[in-house]
């Protein structure tokens, strides 16, 4: 796979179907230290009905403070996992969140249209899907948030309007020990609660993805590329 550049931010490009148009295009963001290939072998596992590009895009390398400051592939630093909320790197998510919507830009001006353009991340990847979706100025097709949380959820949802219609799919697990399963909960009653067009489920695993959990994602992005 040819590794990509937009505004640096580096990625990769994979279809669902070889040698097909596509019809959609999913930006998916993997976790803290891993890297634009994490993510990849799903593919085949989602079963989709159309063709879908797959971007997978490389977060920069950077310190990570409960790491001792070992440098990885991140979105933004972590300081204290203990203290999510407390000690959230927001100036890393915002400049992380302006690459992507500079990312989703350069779709745009290559004739892609927002609404065919789903977000999804995993973890730390998921708090820049969320808070990408809540700033933008495109509407989205959809956006999927895998076991993390949303730092400053009830400032920014007070800013939220192109996407508070877009649909939102939560999955989160019930013994995650990195991202606890109830701050995982609270974000998602908060954007419900607002009125945001948002689902959640659970599933009896820890910090990661699981078999049923590609399932239900695969019968979600199926109902909205129909």
């Amino acid at each position: 796979m040819e590794q990509l550049k937009a505004n640096d931010l580096e990625y990769i490009e994979k279809l669902s179907m070889p040698n097909t148009e596509p019809e959609y295009l999913i930006i998916w963001l993997h976790g803290l230290g891993a890297d634009c290939n994490d993510f990849v072998p799903i593919i085949p596992e989602l079963r989709l009905s159309s063709c879908v590009k797959f971007v997978f895009p490389n977060a920069p390398y950077r310190p990570i403070t409960i790491n001792n400051g070992y440098e990885m592939r991140a979105w933004y630093d972590i300081r204290d996992l203990s203290k999510l909320g407390d000690t959230v790197d927001r100036n890393g998510i915002l400049a992380s969140v302006k690459q992507i919507e500079s990312l989703i830009t350069s779709f745009v001006n290559a004739g892609w249209k927002s609404e065919k353009i789903f977000l999804a991340g995993f973890s730390q990847g998921g708090v820049v899907s969320y808070t990408v979706a809540l700033l933008s100025k495109f509407k989205l097709a959809g956006v999927l948030a895998f076991s993390c949380y949303f730092p400053d959820v009830e400032d920014l949802v007070k800013q939220a309007v192109v996407n508070k219609k877009t649909p939102f799919l939560v999955c989160h697990g019930k013994h995650d020990a990195v991202i606890p399963y109830n701050v995982g909960l609270d974000a998602y009653n908060v954007l419900r609660n607002e009125g945001f067009n948002i689902s959640w489920m659970h599933y009896p695993m820890e910090h990661g993805v699981c078999a049923e959990e590609l399932r239900d994602i695969s019968l979600w992005i199926n109902e909205k590329i129909m």
